[in-house]
């Protein structure tokens, strides 16, 4: 049976179902999360949300004194707790179970909302996958990527105008065209690490499914693993993203 993705076409672009699903139900889930741990704050008896937000908070505090001066820095706290928060619901969020459908029998392909989705190719049958990691899918990250990408270009020109385009020179001036390169392929290394990363992990969680009940044990390692490196990678993107920042809004020698 080949699994497809539940994609449109509307107006010549293609939208993928599941993607956009799946990001709306990240966005809910941080949301739900984020206010959990601020519905009871308290000074003298802070519950377990509350030190878990607190852990968090200096966690990422943390994250933007390694990447650049805290004390211009702080000021990007609130994006590094969204950026982590929600890169790492939606790594995980792949992880415990799939929710696949399937056309009527015989079909090989099936319309939602009066759109055509995917066919199988002939003589397969044809099920859509509905549930997976929002960051398993490239366009995602690298909207996510070239986002926080041109904020920094952004903050340069605001607040430090002149040594962002003098870095641009450095050292010599025929380095331009290098730096340039460098510059535009920031947001393609930062997005596809992520997309890489989470990607390859839901391909193996398939590969272990189709093992059997043989793969049981394989399973649960491989997921410990995959929480780990859902882990890694949300600090990772969180911690390019201050330096990035950092480097061109905030330090003065590039």
């Amino acid at each position: 049976m080949e699994h497809l993705a539940p994609i449109i076409d509307l107006g010549g672009f293609r939208l993928d179902l599941a993607a956009l699903l799946m990001i709306v139900i990240s966005s809910v889930v941080v949301f739900i999360l984020a206010r959990v741990c601020v519905s009871k704050l308290s000074v003298d008896n802070p519950g377990k949300m509350q030190n878990f937000l607190e852990w968090v908070v200096e966690f990422v505090q943390s994250i933007i004194g390694m990447a650049t001066d805290y004390k211009r820095g702080k000021v990007y706290l609130g994006l590094g707790l969204t950026l982590i928060m929600y890169i790492f619901v939606s790594n995980m969020l792949g992880l415990p179970f799939g929710i696949v459908t399937e056309p009527a029998h015989g079909a090989h392909s099936a319309s939602i909302f009066g759109f055509d989705l995917p066919s199988a190719a002939e003589g397969e049958h044809a099920a859509y996958s509905w549930w997976k990691s929002p960051t398993a899918d490239a366009a995602m990250t690298m909207a996510l990527s070239l986002a926080v990408i041109v904020l920094s270009h952004i903050q340069g020109l605001r607040h430090n105008r002149k040594h962002y385009l003098k870095h641009y020179f450095e050292p010599w001036p025929f380095f331009f065209p290098i730096n340039l390169i460098e510059t535009i392929a920031k947001p393609l290394t930062l997005g596809l690490r992520l997309y890489g990363n989470i990607y390859a992990g839901e391909v193996m969680i398939g590969v272990i499914l189709g093992m059997g009940w043989v793969g049981i044990p394989a399973l649960l390692v491989w997921q410990g693993f995959s929480i780990f490196v859902g882990a890694i990678q949300a600090f990772v993107f969180t911690m390019l993203t201050m330096v990035y920042i950092g480097q061109a809004s905030i330090h003065e020698d590039h």
